[in-house]
């Protein structure tokens, strides 16, 4: 036996499990950005169709494990703790305001009576301060959750996809439009790995990093490259050709207005039809049809919109059977709980009068846990180098 067939009958055989294995990411099969907007709006959709305390807690831990399982140390990664914060702020803010302002709310249970300030007659129905009961208190904590929830599923969205590569990914016919939403969605990453550079500078120096003196000092700065990556960006842009379009004939131009328009009115015509149809109206029988129908020719005049574009896609990214299954993922959750809502809304939305105390339902709770697969089918990222390595 040669020397050859002996090493190839050492390796281990290739089992299924191997083969199912994520592999590590590379360019070549990165998971396609789009899946990962379709997989946090999944989840943000079924954070919107419930109050349940229980059950956001669980959706923000879905988020939050897969974030920590694939995001990577590109700069936009370092997003999400940002939109963590910024979700407990908001969090903070509507507690602060039902305290403050009151709520809707009635409330029997009260916890502290608050000075008054006495208001005009014209400002009927609207207080500062008063009694603050735990009904009212309650209820805004549940409402701020599901905001605070939607905050972290888009931060999750952010953190995985790449905004580069999900512009490129974009029709012909929104490249224009995409390049705005691309560069709205890059600010903020862009602005905090601006700050924590210049905070570290700052601290490396000895100077304060903190405070409102350390704010100002820090703030130009950020401001001055906002300024110089503007004008890079357009730069870059200009050397492209961004802006450029093809000859396209009058006819075809007219086809495409009123193909996309009259989509995107059958889209809200049909919208309307299926929610009142859920709301006991007369709009079922048409609502799914006409919605179909205006998808199509949406889709049809942003296809014919498209070729008046002249772009090529250098490598583009294949949307392959993981993509698939992260998308279905974030789907599944968002479908599973809109169909739970119409068999026990109750467990979905835990009564504040008179106060109860929330149950986690089992169902919801094993549909959201559905929202982990990207944790195990996503290409995983790769381990940073260390020192020692290198050395």
């Amino acid at each position: 036996m040669s020397k050859a067939q002996s090493v190839r009958n050492e390796q281990p055989p290739r089992t299924a499990r191997r083969q199912l294995r994520a592999p590590v990411s590379t360019r070549s099969n990165a998971l396609h950005p789009g899946a990962w907007w379709l997989w946090a709006l999944g989840l943000g959709t079924a954070a919107s169709r419930t109050t349940n305390p229980l059950l956001l807690a669980l959706l923000i831990g879905v988020a939050g494990y897969v974030v920590a399982a694939r995001r990577t140390e590109a700069p936009w990664s370092r997003s999400y703790g940002a939109f963590v914060k910024l979700a407990l702020a908001v969090l903070a803010i509507r507690v602060v305001f039902a305290v403050l302002l009151g709520s809707p709310i009635p409330g029997t249970h009260t916890l502290v009576t608050l000075p008054e300030l006495p208001l005009p007659h014209w400002a009927q129905g609207i207080r500062v301060g008063g009694r603050v009961t735990a009904e009212g208190l309650v209820f805004a904590l549940y409402d701020g959750l599901k905001l605070a929830t939607l905050l972290v599923c888009v931060g999750a969205a952010n953190a995985l996809a790449n905004p580069a590569r999900l512009l490129k990914s974009l029709p012909g016919a929104l490249y224009e439009a995409g390049v705005a939403v691309v560069v709205a969605l890059t600010f903020a990453p862009n602005l905090i790995a601006d700050v924590q550079r210049l905070r570290a500078a700052r601290r490396l120096r000895g100077r304060p990093d903190s405070g409102m003196r350390g704010l100002l000092q820090v703030g130009l700065p950020v401001l001055e490259g906002a300024l110089e990556r503007s004008v890079a960006l357009a730069a870059a842009m200009d050397a492209r050709g961004y802006g450029r379009t093809a000859e396209v004939a009058p006819a075809i131009r007219r086809t495409t207005a009123a193909l996309t328009l009259g989509g995107l009115v059958g889209v809200c015509a049909g919208t309307y039809g299926l929610l009142t149809a859920e709301g006991g109206g007369e709009g079922g029988g048409y609502g799914l049809p006409v919605l179909l129908a205006g998808l199509g020719a949406a889709l049809a005049g942003l296809w014919l919109g498209g070729r008046r574009s002249l772009r090529t896609r250098y490598r583009p990214d294949v949307w392959g059977v993981r993509a698939w299954l992260v998308a279905a993922s974030g789907a599944g959750v968002a479908a599973l709980l809109i169909l739970y809502a119409s068999y026990d809304s109750a467990a979905l939305h835990p009564g504040v009068v008179p106060l109860t105390s929330p149950t986690l339902p089992l169902w919801p709770a094993a549909a959201i846990l559905l929202g982990l697969v990207p944790s195990f089918v996503a290409p995983a990222p790769a381990a940073p180098t260390s020192s020692k390595e290198l050395s």
